[in-house]
């Protein structure tokens, strides 16, 4: 690199944007994702030892898949070559593999493949990656924001470890942020801003553990923000909602109010009033709440609280959750308003919170209780010389597909765990079982 190589990649890294000039270099540098770059975790053992082997990186996007990468490729003693898999064709990759077939053959040096957004190479792409992959031309590093069981090739997925990144927590969003309007060198700590307690609590919150989001944020808010008196800039709750576009709906320092309202939307599922529960689903929207978060109290409430009841609010609240995550906003609003006031209207029942709750007390009382003999596995050989299965009967062999025998361990045989309520579709389980049992085997445990 000649002198004015060195002058304009310098310049470029200069009037980059925030979240690129900050990242860091080092694994030690790096906020977050501790669950598989800890020092005792595997990927950062295989980083410092410079051993890595081809990886898919998934996550959300500003969760650090590029970031790690980068930090790969500043560790590592190989070649490292990065493609963007929205820009890049097959012209691009054979560059790549030829290059890296010379490294590999006349150096005797790895090369490292990191491609962005692996997920939208079609088919064909993936494929042609394959052998070179196989036989060790490249160590492939995949970053994809879209699930790796369904948009990656299965035979690619097979050669590779799948590391998934989390969203940051707000604690980590906050380190970041205190580094970005701090850090002198690579971030804003020449402008002399200070961000209130409040504002930084928001930003932290409402960027839902997406790094990238904050530092544009902040940094929007720095360079549009006049300095005080004082001389310095101030990013205020005012400041930081209308930088990251979120509106405040009473966001305090504690956050009290942001769980009450969690909370509130919960209770009224729960307490079958469908005019409050989307009332305060839109006031958190309103607010930027994940929606991912949200259809996943959704799921909780319509096991926790409906339940058999009609066992499809579930079934509902399932799929809006898998939808929301297809389609994102502003339209994931319809379809968590459909959840949510399916929810809210079903029969309410908690008799399998009730049930689990029970059971799992009885399992802590009698650990050791041996599962009944006629029950255990006897499918392995000379299991029936220790008496394994003998006496089981066949339920589909009796009339009604039922037979009364013993399924309980001893000293068990009375408890009762599950009781259906009189609740929609848990009245018909009772009814079913009812006509199941004769007057002799009886019901008592169902009464």
């Amino acid at each position: 690199m000649d002198l004015f190589d060195y002058v304009r990649d310098k310049n470029r890294e200069k009037e980059s944007p925030l979240a690129s000039r900050l990242r860091p270099s080092t694994l030690d540098e790096m906020v977050g994702q501790q669950h598989i770059i800890g020092k005792d975790k595997l990927l950062y053992r295989a980083i410092k030892a410079d051993k890595l082997s081809s990886i898919i990186l998934y996550g959300p996007p500003g969760t650090g898949k590029t970031t790690l990468a980068k930090v790969i490729a500043s560790t590592t003693s190989a070649q490292f070559c990065q493609i963007n898999a929205t820009g890049a064709g097959k012209k691009e990759m054979e560059q790549v593999i030829a290059q890296a077939k010379d490294n590999q053959g006349m150096y005797g040096k790895k090369t490292i493949l990191f491609i962005d957004e692996i997920h939208r190479f079609n088919k064909g792409q993936q494929d042609y990656l394959l052998p070179f992959v196989e036989d060790g031309t490249v160590i492939l590093v995949g970053a994809t924001t879209e699930n790796p069981y369904f948009e990656v090739n299965g035979a690619l997925l097979s050669r590779s470890i799948i590391f998934e990144l989390q969203p940051l927590t707000k604690e980590e969003v906050r380190t970041l942020l205190l580094r970005a309007i701090n850090d002198r060198e690579k971030g804003m700590g020449a402008y002399h801003a200070v961000i209130e307690e409040d504002a930084l609590a928001f930003l932290s919150d409402v960027s839902n553990g997406d790094a990238r989001t904050a530092l544009n944020a902040i940094e929007l808010g720095i360079l549009s923000t006049k300095p005080a008196e004082d001389g310095k800039i101030h990013i205020t709750l005012e400041v930081a909602s209308e930088c990251i576009q979120k509106r405040v709906v009473k966001y305090d320092k504690s956050g009290d109010n942001h769980y009450d309202t969690i909370s509130a939307f919960i209770k009224s599922m729960r307490g079958s009033d469908p005019n409050a529960a989307v009332y305060y689903l839109a006031r958190m929207l309103y607010a930027g709440e994940d929606i991912k978060f949200i259809a996943r109290r959704i799921m909780i409430c319509a096991s926790e609280d409906v339940g058999n009841a009609d066992p499809m609010a579930l079934v509902v609240a399932s799929g809006a959750a898998q939808a929301v995550e297809r389609v994102g906003m502003p339209e994931a609003q319809i379809i968590l308003s459909q959840a949510v006031t399916y929810v809210a209207c079903a029969p309410k029942s908690n008799a399998a919170v009730c049930a689990i709750g029970s059971a799992m007390d009885a399992v802590k009382e009698t650990m050791t209780a041996p599962v009944p003999v006629h029950l255990q596995d006897a499918h392995y050989r000379s299991s029936g010389r220790l008496g394994h299965g003998v006496g089981y009967k066949y339920a589909h062999d009796y009339p009604k597909h039922y037979v009364k025998q013993q399924y309980l361990p001893d000293g068990l045989t009375d408890r009762v765990f599950y009781k259906p309520s009189e609740n929609g579709y848990e009245k018909k389980i009772r009814e079913y079982f009812d006509w199941l049992m004769d007057e002799e085997n009886g019901m008592e445990e169902m009464e």
